[in-house]
């Protein structure tokens, strides 16, 4: 006999007032998914699109997303830097494939149209029409505007060489968005000195994109899960630390200094702590105090939706979640350094990158157990995950054995998608000028 068919009624409940028990479906639906591309990745967030690293010349662009949109992000000839969305305003083709290259314009290969690096459209094969024996044939109507016709262009924010776009017209300045909490610590990694791009990471994991987030809001993990760190003592349970949010949970900046490693009460009973574990290359270790760490060996900062920062000890990146689906996400990594950084100094960091990436030692653990949870989800949803370690309340902490961060961005997402769906204008809907 089969199993019967989980039905969920039309808007399911969550299984308590607060935060801390998040039901399996919120992983799990469609419709719901469908619910938070528009509400957290095309209005009302800011969403990381790249760093201006990676378009230093004028017409340079990177193609990447905000949620499931394809946008391109450009370097104009006034050194500006755009963000347009990668549709074509004549039949709706995605027009650009590479994901990085320079030009002098937009060209869409089906019809011809092409459009300045701003996003304008500029040109239209046959607008006047063919001449033939003596008539004009076709051609646009008389009252036909190329400045009707333009791609979408999302509002930029950059800030330390740092890129964000929003097909939201009328969001908040960045610096709001941030709160000035986790705007400390984004300025604190992006300070001004100009960045150099070291490589790319990128894989795709099969879970939602929720769980990255989450995996960058649970400071405890670490020091279970990975042999890694616990063992090398880069992020445990002992190290001091510290956990901060913006005031509205959405933000969280996860900070830690390092321990010195080896035994201690806390760690040795852990399974993951492999004592007799040794480095065939020592150099992994080759850990030099940065003059800008101000103390903290370690401070990863989740900007949610759309991106996780990260400082871990010399190894420096950005995280960007790409949705595509309630049970998949792409997953790409930026590894910078800083253009005054000694070559021995970039050598440092390609090497501790090694811990982070699909097959880092230590970012391997992290998909694998996303693939797993997602896999359980879906085998029950209609059961609830538990996050109460801490408590139940939304708090900052001066340690990491707690949940609280995960709590307080459930929090947010409840208040942001529970609320009544109110009707949107036609053009602002889809982020049209």
């Amino acid at each position: 006999m089969s199993e019967p068919k989980t039905v969920f009624p039309q808007d399911p409940k969550w299984p308590d007032d607060g935060s801390s028990r998040v039901p399996f479906w919120a992983y799990t639906r469609e419709d719901l998914y469908k619910r938070e591309l528009d509400r957290l990745f095309y209005s009302g967030h800011w969403c990381y699109v790249g760093l201006e690293a990676e378009i230093p010349n004028p017409g340079d662009f990177k193609r990447t997303v905000v949620g499931e949109r394809s946008v391109l992000m450009v370097r104009d000839a006034d050194g500006s830097v755009s963000v347009v969305e990668n549709v074509c305003a004549h039949r709706g083709m995605q027009f650009c494939r590479e994901r990085h290259g320079n030009r002098k314009e937009f060209v869409c290969p089906y019809h011809q149209w092409s459009y300045t690096l701003k996003g304008d459209l500029q040109g239209v094969p046959f607008r006047r029409g063919v001449k033939q024996d003596g008539k004009v044939h076709g051609g646009m109507p008389a009252d036909f505007k190329t400045a009707d016709h333009g791609l979408t262009k999302l509002k930029v924010a950059t800030r330390g060489g740092v890129v964000f776009a929003s097909f939201d017209p009328d969001i908040e300045s960045l610096e709001d968005f941030m709160g000035p909490t986790i705007l400390g610590y984004f300025d604190r990694l992006f300070n001004g000195r100009k960045l150099k791009i070291l490589g790319y990471n990128r894989q795709r994991i099969p879970g939602n994109w929720k769980l990255m987030q989450e995996n960058i809001k649970d400071p405890y993990h670490p020091g279970l899960l990975h042999t890694w760190f616990v063992t090398f003592g880069l992020w445990r349970a002992d190290n001091k630390s510290e956990l901060k949010m913006d005031a509205r949970h959405r933000h969280a900046a996860m900070i830690s200094t390092r321990g010195q490693g080896g035994k201690s009460e806390q760690v040795t009973q852990v399974s993951s702590f492999k004592e007799s574990m040794q480095l065939n290359d020592p150099r992994f270790l080759d850990i030099v105090p940065e003059p800008w760490w101000g103390g903290p060996t370690a401070v990863m900062t989740t900007l949610f939706p759309s991106v996780i920062l990260q400082q871990q000890v010399n190894s420096v990146s950005t995280r960007h979640i790409q949705p595509n689906g309630h049970g998949s996400f792409d997953f790409v990594w930026t590894h910078f350094g800083f253009e005054d950084d000694s070559e021995e100094m970039t050598q440092r960091r390609l090497r501790q990158a090694n811990l982070f990436g699909p097959a880092g030692f230590v970012s391997a653990d992290d998909g694998e157990v996303i693939e797993l949870s997602q896999q359980g989800f879906e085998q029950k949803p209609f059961h609830r995950s538990l996050v109460e370690l801490g408590g139940r309340e939304v708090e900052n902490t001066d340690h990491m054995v707690t949940e609280t961060l995960i709590r307080g961005m459930y929090r947010y997402w409840r208040e942001v998608m529970e609320k009544p769906q109110a009707e949107p204008a036609a053009d602002c809907a889809h982020g049209r000028d």
